[in-house]
């Protein structure tokens, strides 16, 4: 039973006047936990939820909401990016959470890129102006409403209105080919169909728990693994996916780290390392020494620091506490022994290109076509401050995800792939959302399809074409309400996304109330995958037998301008 249902049940319980008297004070004390869960976006969680499945932000919303249960005053909470993961309606909540504790006497710190809990702060303290490098300053402390006057501030200038995200004053028109998934019934989902349509932008939105993961992750992705790459894992239920002839290639661009040792880092997964070593081993004095790439590589045995083996830094075990990694005393770090270090290429050994920043290294082999297409792959997704040889585990999630797509800019596209990223906006300041959106739009302008589970504003109001799960979470979610452009969906009422897209499209919203009573009775009629862009597509949800459909890729008839 989710949450929010236990929270409903425990709320209608009728008793007799014996038992009411017994179970008082239990069903208060569960009633008031239950309310606390609810204020911080959880209702659509089982009570019967294993820790271990819950995402980041969940775990760290549930310890939120025992500590507003436990009523302490004097304390200082911490809490880093609360509001991954959710909604804005559901944000809202968690706002409302926080000032309810700083109301009751306590100080609440927290580290935070969304924009409303910004905004809703009492103290600001901006950190830039940069990142790496060009970072690490104090410049701006103060109220709020002060922030504009910080001339080196970029948050400020997003908060102020001199900077943002602009509305594509154009969306992009499907290519006429879509991936219908039918019956889709895993978890929450109700029996539905979807249908997404090939060579645009895509978002899948919706309210926490609403059932866009299972849709994407738990179904089509699966079924896409197995049909291309003949994948062993199986999808959820459902009843078919048709269309996925019309792609050649899935690439899922998820935040995991690009490696799990200090050896990965971004030359190497991007694989312009390759040709840097080529570089080091085609010098003069690399020829006469008898040199290889491989020479040039601190993975294997011959150039590297045979103290260290290659990594650089030794590893102090400690009991009962982390790991401690100290730098090799005899490379120094370098990872390389004295003779490799001893070639050098415009004034600068191998060990000194990999630490430089990337935006540095851009410059230092700007004549050397094949390493600096790569180069500018990673300046271009907002890597530029990151250092060549910096090792994988201390990247971020948005980092690392980052670094993949540079690695996929730089190939040659088919022009028939598709990308699939969970919330690829985490963790990512207004600015670095800005550079991720003109990286996505190429890949789509090569022809390729862009698939997002996003919450993220910016990203939906930039969006081509928008698939909205709901209305509510867990039992009452697993829906399509709408789909259709931005400005469709925006007009939708029964859309909590619709409510709060419309203003970012400069449209009036739907009353919030008038939010609430579309939902409570959600219309149900035809599926209407060839809506018009002017109205978005409410589609039917009851359970309904699918129609016979062949395998092949299914033509979508391109949306023609009004």
């Amino acid at each position: 039973m989710s949450i929010a249902d236990s929270s409903e049940f425990l709320s209608g319980l009728n008793l007799n006047n014996r038992d009411s008297i017994i179970a008082e004070r239990i069903t208060k004390e569960i009633n008031a936990r239950l309310g606390f869960l609810l204020d911080v976006g959880l209702n659509y969680l089982t009570l019967s939820r294993p820790a271990g499945t819950l995402a980041g932000g969940e775990a760290q919303r549930i310890r939120l909401a025992s500590q507003i249960g436990s009523g302490l005053v004097g304390t200082l909470y911490v809490l880093d990016e609360p509001s991954i993961g959710l909604h804005q309606r559901d944000n809202r909540r968690l706002i409302d959470t926080l000032i309810r504790l700083r109301d009751l006497g306590n100080t609440v710190l927290v580290v935070e890129h969304d924009e409303e809990t910004i905004k809703e702060s009492d103290w600001i303290v901006d950190i830039g102006p940069g990142a790496g490098e060009h970072g690490g300053w104090v410049v701006y402390s103060g109220p709020v409403s002060g922030i504009g006057k910080a001339t080196d501030s970029i948050t400020g200038k997003y908060l102020t209105g001199q900077a943002s995200i602009p509305v594509p004053k154009k969306r992009r028109e499907p290519s006429g080919y879509e991936i219908t998934v039918r019956g889709a019934r895993e978890h929450n989902l109700q029996n539905i169909d979807v249908s997404i349509p090939l060579g645009c932008f895509v978002a899948v939105t919706g309210v926490s728990g609403s059932g866009k993961s299972t849709l994407i992750r738990d179904i089509l992705l699966p079924a896409m693994m197995q049909k291309i790459y003949k994948s062993k894992d199986s999808p959820g239920k459902h009843k078919a996916v048709d269309g996925i002839d019309a792609i050649d290639k899935v690439i899922d661009m998820d935040q995991s780290p690009i490696g799990r040792t200090p050896r990965s880092n971004a030359a190497t997964y991007t694989g312009v390392f390759d040709s840097i070593r080529k570089l080091f081993a085609a010098s003069p004095e690399a020829k006469v020494r008898g040199y290889q790439p491989g020479r040039f590589s601190f993975n294997v045995k011959g150039g590297r620091c045979e103290a260290c083996s290659g990594d650089g830094t030794i590893k102090i075990e400690m009991f009962f506490l982390p790991d401690v990694y100290v730098p090799c005393e005899v490379c120094k770090g370098a990872r390389y022994n004295r003779d490799t270090l001893e070639i050098q290429f415009k004034g600068k050994n191998i060990a000194e290109i990999l630490d430089m920043p990337i935006s540095e290294a851009l410059d230092f082999f700007s004549n050397q076509p094949t390493i600096a297409r790569h180069m500018q792959t990673l300046v271009d997704v907002g890597l530029g401050y990151v250092r060549l040889g910096q090792s994988a585990p201390t990247l971020s999630g948005g980092e690392a995800q980052r670094v993949k797509l540079a690695g996929e800019l730089a190939k040659r596209s088919t022009g028939h792939t598709m990308y699939l990223l969970d919330e690829p906006t985490t963790g990512l300041h207004f600015e670095d959302v800005r550079r991720l959106l003109t990286v996505l739009s190429r890949l789509v302008d090569q022809g390729n399809t862009v698939l997002v589970i996003e919450h993220n504003l910016d990203v939906i109001k930039t969006a081509d074409w928008l698939i909205d799960l709901g209305p509510e979470g867990g039992s009452g979610g697993g829906l399509v309400i709408a789909e259709g452009t931005p400005e469709a969906v925006a007009a939708v009422p029964g859309s909590y996304t619709g409510f709060y897209l419309a203003p970012m499209l400069g449209l009036p919203s739907v009353p919030l109330d008038g939010v609430k009573k579309a939902i409570s009775k959600v219309p149900k009629v035809s599926p209407a995958p060839k809506a018009s862009k002017a109205k978005a597509s409410v589609k039917k949800v009851a359970a309904k037998k699918a129609t016979p459909s062949s395998k092949a890729a299914v033509k979508r008839p391109t949306v023609k301008k009004k």
